[in-house]
């Protein structure tokens, strides 16, 4: 069996599961972020009293933190008021940041287990050798009166990353080059493992990225071999005892594609699809002019992140009336950037500094675009609308492109601002 399907068996009390399989798993830990009130409506609605673990579950406000609206903060309200009555042991609320980062932060997240959250991009916990997915609010419900949810064992594809990155070239370019030819439909509800040297050196914020982006090709979940760099972060951390689970050497995976890293440059998404995927040569001889730029959420705001772009900027001054929002992806985040000195270099460059959490990535408050306007971002989705006018256009890059781009308010080759 593969890793997937050893961790879907234990939960599930079973020797052995195989493809296409309906199981009943126990969860090992359930996060309800600030967009889905309706869990808590739905729980009562279908008898539940008590949340069956309060160590194992938690909210999360991080989609509308701050509160933009009346309304959200009266949602907020009410799930304060359910994880008090619940005694929730963890409760993230609108000081801490996004939730697959605070979530990692904290220990909940350890190789081995099942998580399962209200949010498409759970997929990210596979970086740590987790079986991380979403559901929506009826199954969240379900998971908290009961601890379990049922699963469908994914087809498990392979993409394997072979070689070392040019320079230039991040893990935000490495997953977009992926998603350039797997297509945004290429793994509907199949799982996929990220094997190959380039993911046994990769760091803890590059697997991440990679992890989270597997969602926009469709799939159900992602998964790393946990490496030294792993089992380093969560040794210190996980607040439960963990296994880290193998692959059976004699596993066939449904599909595999090799990808050679070493032949990969950076990379633009373009208007309005994410795996609308184009080299930045081609893109940068275009000159498109740019309104904003935007670095954080939870594919790119973690303190590397901010890192690169502080790199490229420092001493430099982005063009009047172009803007640059700086979204830390938490609060450690923030507090160990402005530790390196990236936030003042970052502000003193002409940033508006966000604060930690969602903020316009889902189009909501906190730097939505006017209508015609460009914005080049690292975050997860360019579809129109999604951070704000349905009439303005998004392009995902890396944090470096997305600094050397608005530093000429153009999109822009990061390569000669790297020395």
């Amino acid at each position: 069996m593969h890793a997937i399907e050893k961790i879907l068996a234990r939960n599930a009390g079973l020797p052995s599961v195989k493809t296409g399989e309906i199981v009943t798993a126990k969860v090992d830990f359930a996060e309800i972020n600030d967009l889905y009130l309706q869990t808590v409506y739905s729980f009562y609605e279908m008898g539940g009293e008590k949340v069956w673990d309060n160590t194992r579950a938690a909210f999360v406000f991080d989609h509308y933190a701050p509160c933009p609206t009346i309304k959200t903060a009266s949602n907020h309200n009410e799930m304060r008021e359910f994880a008090r009555k619940n005694d929730l042991k963890y409760h993230f609320d609108v000081n801490c940041g996004v939730c697959h980062q605070v979530m990692a932060e904290a220990g909940v997240v350890y190789p081995g287990m099942i998580l399962v959250a209200t949010d498409s991009h759970t997929t990210t916990h596979g970086a740590f050798g987790a079986l991380g997915t979403g559901c929506g609010a009826t199954d969240m419900a379900c998971i908290l009166m009961t601890g379990e949810l049922w699963f469908r064992v994914p087809e498990i594809i392979e993409i394997r990353l072979e070689g070392k990155p040019q320079k230039g070239v991040y893990p935000k370019d490495v997953i977009l080059n992926v998603l350039g030819r797997i297509k945004a439909d290429g793994a509907v509800y199949k799982a996929i493992d990220f094997t190959g040297s380039y993911i046994d050196a990769l760091d803890i914020p590059g697997r991440m990225t990679i992890c989270n982006m597997a969602v926009e090709m469709g799939a159900k979940t992602a998964y790393m071999q946990p490496n030294q760099a792993v089992l380093d972060y969560v040794s210190p951390r996980a607040v439960r005892p963990y296994e880290v689970v193998t692959t059976d050497p004699d596993f066939v995976y449904a599909e595999s594609h090799l990808f050679n890293v070493s032949e990969m440059e950076p990379v633009v998404s373009c208007p309005n699809d994410v795996d609308n995927v184009h080299p930045i040569s081609e893109i940068a001889a275009q000159n498109i002019p740019l309104n904003q730029a935007y670095i954080g959420s939870c594919t790119n705001g973690r303190t590397e992140d901010l890192g690169q772009a502080a790199a490229i900027l420092k001493g430099k001054h982005i063009p009047p009336y172009a803007r640059l929002l700086v979204v830390p992806a938490s609060r450690d985040v923030l507090r160990e950037s402005m530790e390196k000195g990236y936030i003042q270099t970052l502000i003193d460059a002409g940033a508006t500094l966000v604060t930690p959490g969602c903020a316009a990535c889902l189009g909501t408050h906190e730097g939505l675009l006017a209508p015609g306007e460009k914005c080049i971002t690292c975050t997860n989705r360019n579809f129109r609308g999604r951070m704000g006018s349905n009439q303005a256009e998004l392009f995902l890059a890396s944090p470096a492109t997305v600094a050397a781009s608005i530093l000429n308010g153009r999109i822009t080759d990061p390569r000669p601002y790297l020395d």
